[in-house]
């Protein structure tokens, strides 16, 4: 059959740019859009897929929560800013990865060191200080933040086991004198992330803090505590000048540590009693990981919130 001479009938006008079309019909040669993009759904199975980063601190704090010695006491769980450093040089670690990144326990010769400079510590003291006098304002999207100022003193004392290596804390106010606490704090674990895209990375860690006696004899050394001590809803945030001294004879140390910490040992046990089980409601079973997501996530803005000259 002869063609026929008539053009052939118009396309129908795609209401969003494909990716492969190069649509320049907006301003400065740029793909316009036509409608709106259309609501999506969050998967082809219409669910969120699971944030396994958040995930595996949460199964972590879990799993040391769990199997923690029963020794009493409460459990805390803080995440410390810092520079993950290689042993061997001192210089911070440089691992082929673009994002943070959890790092497998004893997985690198690296440490951790949560010692900031004084800039550095003033920064997030003007950051803090800031965002707490916004937080007073009603038009602030979260909720308001407490504030105190704290002198403290700590003073170590061996422990009475031979076979103990954790020491006991007898914490002061240092303006009464008056005990706040004596307790033996025992390591559980530890989580390092690398932060490659910042200027600083983080820790978490777990541990056991047990009441006990007030030891006798002299302490081992002290540290003086110069805290500004910030909370929102279930976090502590402490911004810490800390002056440690080994004995008479040798020079103060003075070091700046940031701190984040979950504020209530007995809400973080409970919900973690309840973490999946399918006999109570769904809003106490998955109250465990709600707790880890902010916590994670307020441990994200302060990492990302660190200045360069870490240290």
């Amino acid at each position: 059959m002869p063609r026929s001479s008539s053009p052939p009938p118009a396309k129908r006008a795609r209401l969003t740019p494909s990716p492969h079309h190069n649509n320049r019909d907006g301003a400065n040669g740029q793909p316009h859009m036509r409608e709106p993009l259309p609501p999506l759904s969050l998967s082809i199975l219409g669910v969120e897929p699971l944030d396994e980063f958040i995930k595996e601190i949460a199964d972590f704090i879990h799993h040391m929560i769990v199997t923690r010695p029963d020794l009493g006491g409460s459990v805390e769980v803080e995440a410390k800013v810092g520079v993950l450093r290689d042993k061997a040089t001192g210089q911070r670690i440089m691992l082929p990865v673009l994002v943070e990144s959890i790092l497998a326990p004893d997985s690198l010769d690296c440490r951790f060191e949560s010692n900031m400079s004084v800039n550095q510590h003033k920064h997030y003291n003007n950051l803090l200080n800031n965002l707490k006098t916004a937080s007073s304002q009603s038009s602030h999207p979260a909720s308001p933040l407490g504030y105190s100022h704290l002198y403290l003193v700590d003073s170590f004392y061996a422990s009475d086991s031979s076979h103990d290596r954790e020491k006991i804390r007898v914490t002061r106010d240092e303006k009464t004198g008056s005990v706040i606490e004596c307790m033996r704090k025992i390591r559980l674990g530890d989580l390092n992330i690398y932060s490659p895209k910042r200027a600083a990375d983080w820790r978490v860690s777990v541990n056991l803090e047990v009441p006990v006696p007030h030891p006798l004899g002299s302490a081992t050394h002290t540290r003086r505590k110069d805290r500004m001590a910030y909370s929102h809803e279930e976090f502590n945030i402490d911004l810490t000048q800390v002056t440690s001294s080994m004995s008479a004879s040798a020079p103060p140390q003075i070091l700046h540590e940031l701190e984040l910490e979950i504020a209530r040992s007995e809400v973080l046990l409970a919900t973690a009693a309840t973490r999946g089980d399918p006999n109570v409601p769904e809003h106490e079973r998955s109250a465990f990981d709600e707790l880890i997501r902010a916590f994670v996530n307020n441990a994200r803005i302060l990492v990302r919130n660190a200045s360069d000259g870490w240290q």
